[in-house]
């Protein structure tokens, strides 16, 4: 039986797509290795979102082909955006591998590893669908999680419509798809059948979920659907895009006990001829109206979003409004991005390209911003019980347990070290005892789950 080792970079979209792949394989005979020098075929599934991704990418391709001769007939193959992007050009640089496979057709992964006639010429890569394409899953299809077995993402939907000027992802993965709506049930319901207790509904355009689908439905009716299978007790929304975040949406967030009161939506800046050439549909005020809604609605809601420093025509006064703003706003959880030039995109040829060494500076200074807040939002909490997902196990009072808060998104916010007896997956009552920038120190009042 080969042995396969797959290495998934990027987003949480990414890993889903790297997880069916993983199914796919194991369905076809494979078996899985977790150590690289172990692996008869080694895969690195790749992003190409900006230029840092795309760096470590190639990174994680050279060191597999680093690999590849200490074992007679090793396999490699580059899968994901990387080689939907940039197929040919991988193809020329890199004759070590043996298979490009894009964002559409990997799940044609065994049957290429096993060379059906007329797929592969000897050992010359291929790539077969150039271009946008995306493979919208399916709960009929196998899927391997590799993370924590208590915690899931789940992608609702493929592709975008939006026409931001900095972003690639729609000529790599297409126009939007959702899946149906009882496709998307399903699988949570085989999830928590699993062991399955938070899902993480993830796509690139998660509020445009339902409206392409005959007859049409929403995001807000998936989540009452979600709502009532029994034993999932976290749902929580990623990837929000702003203009359709609608009175029904948070009317249902704030209803439902299962759905966190946490949004996870990008707003990339903060001044509106800015927004305007980022071709973002809503201006400022837009911005500071939505707001309100939202915290009106929601008003124990926790607010994470991201914004792009150094864009074209990004001056200090730009860059000022959007410091501004962010003090102003005093979101819960902020990432930010040092603007990427990407070929292919609107934004590429834009006059006014702002020198690196000022995009970093940017960066850190509104992350400093940030941090101050992050840390009176943390210290907000000390005295307060509060739910925890515990990730880690413990038998002891101080047994040092790690865990998340419902306002805690998997790998990408802080977490809460703990005092106290637990086991990993579980839910517990715990009471802050200190504050950190990102992290929470706590002890465990009692077990909910």
């Amino acid at each position: 039986m080969e042995k396969v080792h797959l290495l998934s970079l990027g987003c949480p979209k990414n890993l889903v797509d790297s997880e069916l792949m993983l199914g796919a394989l194991v369905r076809s005979g494979f078996a899985l290795s977790l150590d690289p020098e172990e692996a008869d075929v080694l895969i690195v599934n790749t992003c190409a979102f900006i230029d840092a991704a795309k760096r470590e990418s190639l990174d994680a391709i050279m060191e597999a082909i680093a690999l590849k001769p200490q074992v007679p007939g090793r396999k490699l193959v580059v899968a994901g955006c990387l080689a939907q992007r940039y197929g040919a050009e991988l193809k020329a640089a890199f004759p070590e591998v043996d298979i490009l496979i894009g964002t559409g057709n990997f799940l044609e992964l065994p049957r290429l590893l096993r060379r059906t006639p007329g797929l592969l010429d000897g050992n010359k890569a291929e790539s077969l669908y150039p271009g946008a394409a995306h493979l919208l899953p399916s709960h009929e299809m196998p899927r391997l999680l590799t993370g924590n077995p208590w915690s899931a993402y789940v992608k609702v939907s493929e592709g975008c419509n939006h026409k931001c000027s900095f972003c690639i992802i729609p000529k790599i993965r297409g126009v939007h798809q959702s899946r149906p709506l009882d496709d998307v049930v399903a699988e949570v319901k085989a999830l928590v059948r699993s062991g399955v207790r938070e899902v993480n509904l993830v796509a690139q355009d998660l509020t445009a979920y339902g409206r392409d689908l005959e007859p049409r439905s929403s995001l807000s009716a998936l989540l009452r659907a979600l709502a009532e299978i029994e034993n999932l007790r976290w749902i929580r929304l990623l990837y929000c895009y702003p203009n359709f975040v609608t009175d029904e949406l948070l009317r249902t967030i704030a209803e439902l006990p299962q759905v966190v009161k946490y949004i996870d939506m990008p707003l990339q800046h903060a001044d509106d001829q800015i927004l305007r050439v980022m071709r973002r549909e809503r201006s400022v005020a837009g911005l500071r109206k939505l707001l309100d809604r939202i915290r009106s609605a929601i008003p124990d809601v926790v607010l994470r979003t991201s914004f792009i420093v150094g864009f074209p025509g990004e001056g200090e006064a730009e860059f000022a409004r959007l410091l501004d703003f962010v003090r102003e706003q005093r979101f819960d959880r902020v990432g930010v991005f040092a603007y990427s030039r990407e070929e292919g995109t609107a934004a590429f040829d834009l006059p006014g390209q702002v020198p690196e060494r000022v995009k970093q500076a940017r960066r850190r200074r509104l992350m400093e911003v940030q941090a101050e807040i992050s840390r009176e939002k943390n210290r907000e909490l000390v005295g307060k019980e509060v739910e925890v997902l515990l990730e880690s196990d413990g038998d002891c009072p101080s047994s040092g347990l790690r865990g998340r808060l419902p306002g805690q998104a998997p790998e990408i916010d802080g977490g809460v070290l703990l005092r106290g007896v637990g086991r990993a997956g579980t839910f517990v009552r715990a009471k802050i005892e200190k504050a950190f920038t990102y992290d929470l120190h706590a002890k465990i009042v009692n077990a909910v789950t």
